[in-house]
């Protein structure tokens, strides 16, 4: 890393959150399914009894003898990165980190009885101070949150579809739980992005960094706001064919793209629940056990209906029509497959059918 990498730290004290509960950064959809699977007596007991199928002890000595653990003595800025983004959550035992040799930049939280938290070295020699910052805080909002657990699951029966694929219909049911863990990944993702920016508290650090895991170590070539406006034009181009081909470009992936978790992230560290949580007010770990189940499902759904209410993909953007009585579904959805709702008009007359032609673009 440059000496230049450090113009970006600020010179100032972040904020400490003493014991803030994950429910306040975690995104609805992650929320009500982990709070429901806290809830159920004995579940992460029954998770962790696979320990002996699950290759965890392996994983565990593999980084040991094959990686460099983060001490004061190796990778001592890292060090300070993890204990500091600990500090600020108020994560009482710091889990432990290890660099591991690998071009492609990446991170993650894993294991089952305890969280390790593994960083390759494309990463650490891609992002400077603050944005590995953010980093380091994301994998540990993950820790808080519990999500190493389901992340090694994922990972174990990843590997074990390809081992059965020659089963007929095996890897079928192991493809399916996979799918859903994939989908609920995803949306832990955008949580621990906001975990990032909680311990970063410098959302122009955790822009750079998603903007350079996409497009390498050019900053001078790459601009926050054009980078953001890729993500509208991603949400809001084309027609319901290229929705359904971004519903399977996703669908193999753990992660969120990088222009729509920059998007995300800006538009949450808009909002009054992230502002309340940087003046103190925020859910305690102490209340977790009396989270209401349906009330976080209730504002998971609440959730997904903003955002299928705000989005502008032509799917979400027929759905919303339909919900609200749109007449003609028929000729809706003829329109939008052919990008022609603004041509409705001009070949149908001014009549009403025109006019839900317009909608459609």
């Amino acid at each position: 890393m440059t000496d230049d990498s450090h113009d970006n730290v600020p010179g100032r004290q972040r904020r400490r959150f003493p014991e803030i509960s994950s429910r306040a950064y975690e995104h609805p959809a992650d929320r009500s399914a982990l709070v429901a699977l806290r809830r159920l007596s004995g579940f992460d007991t029954v998770f962790k009894a696979l320990s002996g199928l699950l290759p965890e002890r392996s994983l565990r000595l593999l980084f040991l003898s094959d990686s460099v653990r983060v001490s004061d003595a190796q990778f001592a800025h890292l060090n300070d990165m993890l204990r500091d983004a600990c500090y600020i959550l108020d994560l009482e035992k710091v889990p432990p980190m290890y660099v591991q040799q690998d071009p492609q930049p990446n991170a993650m939280c894993i294991g089952l009885d305890e969280p390790i938290i593994v960083v390759t070295t494309g990463l650490v020699e891609l992002l400077d101070e603050e944005e590995m910052r953010a980093v380091v805080g994301h994998e540990v909002g993950h820790a808080l949150s519990g999500h190493s657990v389901y992340r090694t699951i994922l990972l174990f029966l990843t590997s074990l579809a390809v081992r059965v694929a020659w089963i007929p219909l095996g890897n079928l049911a192991i493809m399916a739980i996979v799918t859903a863990l994939r989908e609920w990944f995803r949306k832990s993702e955008l949580s621990a992005d906001r975990a990032g920016l909680l311990v970063g508290q410098d959302l122009q650090a955790s822009m750079r960094g998603l903007m350079k895991i996409a497009g390498g170590n050019h900053l001078h070539e790459m601009n926050v706001d054009a980078f953001l406006a890729q993500a509208d034009e991603y949400e809001a181009g084309g027609d319901l064919r290229d929705s359904v081909l971004k519903i399977l470009n996703v669908l193999p992936r753990t992660h969120p793209f990088t222009t729509v978790r920059a998007a995300e992230l800006k538009k949450w560290s808009g909002t009054r629940d992230y502002q309340r949580i940087m003046d103190g007010h925020y859910p305690r770990r102490g209340e977790d056990k009396d989270a209401s189940v349906s009330e976080s499902f209730r504002e998971s759904a609440a959730g997904y209906a903003d955002e299928v209410r705000q989005s502008k993909d032509p799917l979400m953007k027929l759905v919303t029509d339909i919900a609200g009585g749109a007449g003609d579904l028929g000729g809706k959805l003829r329109d939008t497959f052919r990008g022609a709702g603004g041509r409705g008009s001009d070949d149908r007359g001014a009549g009403g059918r025109g006019s839900s032609g317009d909608r459609g673009d």
